[in-house]
């Protein structure tokens, strides 16, 4: 008989949460999606949307039920990922619970609806939580700020960029997306040489969008590549 079987060693039971780091842009600003919690603990205090992994279902479709019932939002057409455990044993006052994060994005999502313990869900200003972290709930302003770079930095080296677009734009539309996400302004010029200069990234769409001023801007869809070469890097602290 294995030795592990004989370890009278007593384990703490544990648990498994799935939490969403969840953002779009509106109004020109990063927005991250929040709920404010109806239960304890931290009853009252804003967290990102998630719960329980109930034992039937897979950690993805455990943060898509999740996003549906706290927030009323369908996360099946959004850019999804895995963005890392969190389990440090004072994260969460009810005992050991490990959290699986997911990082979403989607392109000007609409106003959540809170639902089962969420009293309310709402957009937030990333601006307005990054030095913050007594704001949110449990570990979350981590995982925030975790998922927050994570974007950035994905923003220089991958399309991801695209997911905060609709299905066309123009190239204005994508500065536009580098900017708010980036926190700093960016040449258009530069930009747009940058973008056409790299290869898959995105392709035109033949149509045009008049302005209410100005000329008609070229529209664009995302292209073929995912990962972007030569990728297109911040310029505070990093390659312009």
């Amino acid at each position: 008989m294995d030795d592990w079987l004989n370890d009278s060693t007593e384990v703490e039971p544990s648990w498994v949460t799935v939490d969403l780091a969840i953002f779009t842009v509106r109004n020109d600003q990063l927005m991250v999606l929040l709920i404010e919690r109806g239960l304890e603990p931290f009853l009252g205090r804003a967290a990102l949307p998630g719960g329980y992994v109930q034992k039937d279902e897979t950690l993805r479709d455990g943060a898509l039920r999740e996003l549906r019932e706290e927030a009323g939002i369908d996360g099946s057409q959004l850019h999804l990922e895995q963005l890392g455990a969190y389990g440090d044993p004072p994260r969460d006052p009810r005992g050991r619970v490990v959290t699986v994060a997911y990082l979403a994005l989607g392109a000007d999502l609409p106003v959540p609806v809170g639902g089962t313990d969420a009293e309310r869900a709402y957009w937030a200003p990333v601006s307005e939580l990054a030095s913050a972290k007594e704001a949110l709930a449990f570990d979350h302003a981590a995982i925030l700020a975790d998922a927050l770079e994570e974007v950035r930095s994905k923003l220089e080296y991958t399309a991801i960029a695209t997911a905060f677009c609709g299905e066309s734009f123009a190239l204005s539309e994508l500065r536009a997306i580098y900017e708010v996400v980036w926190g700093q302004s960016l040449d258009p010029s530069n930009f747009r040489r940058k973008v056409l200069n790299t290869v898959g990234f995105v392709q035109p769409t033949g149509e045009q969008r008049l302005p209410p001023t100005g000329r008609p801007a070229a529209l664009y869809r995302r292209g073929d590549a995912w990962l972007l070469s030569p990728p297109l890097l911040r310029s505070n602290g990093h390659s312009a």
